[in-house]
């Protein structure tokens, strides 16, 4: 990657996705936080420069610097993708650590998180947006959507699809050929033998919808 980067947010992701581009030997420019209170601090020695919507910052994303959305929570992080793909025409990089192993025969979106022994399998088609917790594995011919979470050592197996916005938690295995449905969550630890359906949340082994 020629241009620094970016980051929009300073909590949560940010700083280990701080870590995998300092890795890759990718210089970040500042990060920007909607935190007043961190501004003029330092994450690593890196500044937290000012809000994500300041036009003074944002100005110098697709001209000078690439964009990184390090924002968890979903519905902030798409608010700052679609802001980024509008306003500067730029989509967000992926951030991807060297220790992760991603196939060549795997499809892969823009602005994902994918965190240390991270694996994506061969034939995998991942969306964008995603967030992948250290040493998640998606297993091959595996389907993600856009704006998926999947939490530290959960594994995916052959022929799963996870929808849009789905959340699945640490430690969760998800068995072959399940659906887990768009906006479902998946509680930590859970053994998910059938599919879940739209907004569901299920628990537990084998995992149970949650009312």
């Amino acid at each position: 990657m020629e241009k620094p980067v970016i980051i929009l947010g300073a909590k949560g992701i940010a700083h280990p996705a701080l870590e995998i581009f300092n890795s890759n030997q990718v210089i970040v420019y500042g990060l920007l936080d909607e935190d007043q209170s961190l501004h003029g601090t330092e994450i690593n020695n890196i500044p937290v420069l000012g809000n994500p919507e300041d036009e003074g910052f944002l100005k110098l994303i697709g001209k000078k610097t690439e964009a990184f959305v390090a924002v968890d929570d979903v519905k902030y992080r798409k608010f700052l993708v679609e802001m980024l793909i509008e306003n500067r025409k730029v989509q967000p990089v992926n951030a991807i650590h060297e220790r992760a192993y991603i196939s060549t025969d795997a499809a892969l979106g823009h602005g994902n998180f994918i965190n240390a022994n991270v694996t994506i399998g061969a034939g995998a088609k991942v969306g964008s947006h995603c967030i992948f917790h250290t040493a998640a594995i998606i297993d091959h011919k595996a389907v993600i959507g856009d704006f998926v979470q999947i939490g530290a050592g959960s594994i995916v197996n052959a022929d799963v699809t996870i929808e849009e916005g789905a959340f699945i938690g640490s430690g969760v295995t998800i068995v072959a050929g399940v659906t887990i449905g768009k906006g479902a969550r998946v509680g930590a630890g859970s053994v998910v033998i059938g599919s879940v359906g739209k907004n569901e949340t299920v628990f537990g082994n084998p995992a149970a919808k949650i009312k």
